[in-house]
């Protein structure tokens, strides 16, 4: 094959990734009794055979090239009408055209490739030394018909082109964006702890009111941002196909886990009334960071969306068979519209002003729910809003 532009190699290439181009070709030969089929593609000034059945030894083979200003098809390219030819030597319009004088031929037939756009793309024609009959409805509405068929297999390739090209963007932008978001959230946490190590020890020392409540703003500040520091890497981490992974361990010490997060936000908000009950009778085979995570995400969602002068009461139970953590809160209930799309990412309920923030807490807590088979679900009054966790402990859970 001559060394051709990508454009005229990409056409080539295409025509023959129509898997019926071979069984075109061969039934144009076998219907019309002519011994050499093709498609050809015809530009301004080029005509380069994309697919060939050769019968006659015409001698071109694929990616062979015709001068342009030789062939009929140059001529059909301007028309854009089909050309047939019974016979060459009593056709008038034909029987002293240069192009049969110069390969011989004595029936023709060329029907023009359209593409959806309009667009040119070149023909499919036969040729034979012999006469045949083509101008009849049989033949000339075949080779439409597979004309048309070329053109909406050339449609159809581009398009699946331009939507790999599209995809392909698409997946190479959102890497690049959700890589940005996940070495944004690894470098803000160094100077991020800082300021609330900073802050923890300036709350020990014997400060007047306006500086301890400045303090308490810097902490509180702090804290939510490592929360959406958290739940962005949680979040980038899975849109880049890793999902909410954990690791289990089988008698995760949960209790002491869960206090801990409970005496973190207690710091947080001194003046709440945090109340607890736990039952921990049985071992819990668990990541007990992840459930951490959900809980101080439960935790600090229901500090955040209750009245500052009520109980937020959390339970925990662990028997055989399984694990349930509940977090209630009193406060307005959470609206129909919003419950559907809860747990759904940056899909916020209706907040207060000094309330903003990602929309990712309640997400990253369901999803680790997901990881662990367990569900979390929802419920919500006019008086209070509850959060319940269940994880079934069953002879799979270490999977």
């Amino acid at each position: 094959m001559r060394k051709f532009s990508k454009t005229i190699l990409d056409d080539i290439e295409s025509i023959n990734k129509i898997p019926a181009v071979a069984h075109i070709l061969e039934i144009v030969c076998r219907t019309t009794g002519m011994g050499f089929s093709a498609i050809a593609r015809v530009t301004s000034d080029k005509w380069i055979a994309c697919a060939i059945r050769d019968e006659i030894n015409f001698g071109l083979d694929v990616g062979g090239e015709l001068k342009l200003g030789t062939t009929i098809c140059n001529e059909i390219r301007q028309h854009k009408q089909a050309v047939i030819i019974d016979h060459v030597a009593e056709d008038p319009d034909f029987a002293h055209h240069h192009t049969p004088l110069m390969y011989g031929f004595q029936s023709y037939i060329s029907v023009p490739i359209t593409l959806k756009n309009g667009v040119f793309f070149g023909t499919l024609c036969a040729i034979d030394p012999k006469p045949a009959k083509l101008k009849n409805p049989t033949v000339t509405g075949m080779f439409t018909m597979f004309a048309d068929l070329i053109a909406f297999h050339l449609d159809a390739l581009e398009e699946l082109a331009k939507t790999e090209r599209a995809l392909k963007k698409e997946q190479e932008i959102a890497v690049l964006r959700d890589q940005f978001i996940a070495i944004l959230g690894h470098d803000l946490r160094n100077p991020l702890n800082a300021i609330l190590n900073s802050a923890q020890l300036l709350s020990r020392l014997n400060l007047d009111e306006r500086s301890g409540r400045i303090t308490k703003i810097i902490k509180d500040s702090s804290f939510r941002m490592n929360g959406l520091i958290e739940n962005m890497l949680d979040f980038a981490s899975g849109r880049l196909g890793e999902g909410i992974t954990i690791c289990r361990t089988a008698d995760e010490d949960l209790e002491k886990l869960l206090l801990q997060v409970v005496e973190e936000l207690q710091a947080i908000w001194p003046s709440r009334e945090i109340r607890v009950s736990f039952n921990f009778d049985y071992p819990v085979n668990a990541d007990g960071k992840r459930l951490a995570q959900l809980f101080s995400n439960l935790l600090a969602n229901a500090l955040n969306y209750s009245p500052s002068d009520s109980t937020v009461e959390i339970s925990a139970l662990s028997t055989e068979k399984e694990f349930n953590l509940r977090v209630t809160n009193q406060g307005k209930q959470i609206p129909a519209a919003a419950m559907g799309r809860l747990f759904q990412p940056f899909s916020r309920g209706e907040v207060e002003p000094n309330q903003k923030g990602l929309g990712l807490g309640l997400y990253i807590a369901s999803e680790i729910a997901n990881a662990h088979n367990g569900t979390l679900k929802v419920s919500s009054t006019p008086k209070k809003t509850c959060f319940t966790l269940h994880i079934p402990i069953t002879n799979d859970s270490n999977k």
